[in-house]
């Protein structure tokens, strides 16, 4: 069975070190040293992380310390913004400060050299040009808690189109399905969702909301599934994910997920979910 943490705390630097120690074992068989570790966040655009629109710092700096407790020099931190400038959006949440405390390289993969690529048996997206960091490294998909409009929700990963040289591309008819087809090229290792203030409504522009969680697993289906049940939304609802579990990236069956830490029931949350979202789920 997959195995994903929930912690809740007021520290989300240890909350993120508690999460990942939850599933200490099975980060530990999906880290390589030979290897560089890409901690990939959600800057669509440069607003604050207290928004709930972007990844908080502090959740990538317990995904770093947990790292460098483990002895992994090679960590990159690398996102591709989508309407804004990365760096903007990097100084903006605090993630240069991060990489200049623990010696980390901060990448826009907007400007990285990009490989085209096919993914295997598509659905829908039959190639896509993908940065080379991404594809050379182990990655660490850190998104935010928070509902979509199109795809329902945005989580690990929806999380990955961040590293495409066109991100606008993805959302021309077929999203869930393309989503499906880039999570077969671009498979979080390790996927840590950052609920500390989470967001509901729209993905850039919605409305705050304080759960002060982390969910952390190294089967980034499961991740996502548990992520969309403790926003009060079904699994069943999110036709990418149900699409990727078809494709044997993971699992979306809450049944058989081991849950470790808060139980689902005990910190989940209805969130508003757009109207577009409600009418588009079944058709995207």
């Amino acid at each position: 069975m997959s195995r994903v943490a929930i912690v809740k705390g007021t520290n989300p630097v240890e909350t993120t070190v508690k999460a990942l120690e939850k599933i200490r074992f099975d980060v530990d068989s999906v880290l390589s040293k030979k290897k560089p570790i890409l901690i990939k966040p959600n800057y669509i655009n440069s607003k604050h992380p207290s928004t709930g629109i972007t990844t908080d710092s502090r959740v990538i700096e317990g995904i770093v310390k947990f790292l460098r407790e483990r002895k992994i020099e090679e960590i990159i931190i690398g996102e591709g913004s989508g309407f804004a400038d990365t760096f903007k959006a990097f100084k903006v949440a605090g993630v240069d400060a991060v990489a200049e405390r623990w010696g980390v390289k901060l990448v826009d993969l907007n400007k990285d050299e990009f490989v085209e690529v096919n993914p295997p048996n598509p659905l829908s997206l039959r190639k896509v040009r993908v940065a080379k960091t991404a594809l050379e490294s182990t990655i660490i998909s850190v998104p935010k808690l928070k509902p979509h409009r199109i795809a329902t929700v945005t989580l690990s990963l929806k999380n990955m189109m961040g590293a495409l040289a066109s991100k606008g591309s993805m959302h021309t008819g077929k999203l869930s399905q393309k989503i499906a087809d880039l999570a077969s090229i671009l498979r979080p290792s390790i996927s840590v969702v950052d609920g500390i203030i989470a967001s509901e409504g729209h993905e850039t522009s919605g409305n705050p909301v304080e759960m002060n969680l982390v969910i952390a697993g190294t089967d980034p289906v499961a991740v996502d599934a548990v992520g969309a049940a403790v926003m009060g939304i079904p699994p069943t609802d999110v036709k990418h994910i149900l699409l990727a579990e078809k494709k044997g990236l993971g699992t979306c069956n809450l049944g058989e997920i081991t849950v470790l830490g808060e139980p689902i029931e005990k910190v989940k949350r209805k969130f508003h979910r757009s109207f577009s979202s409600r009418l588009l789920v079944h058709v995207s």
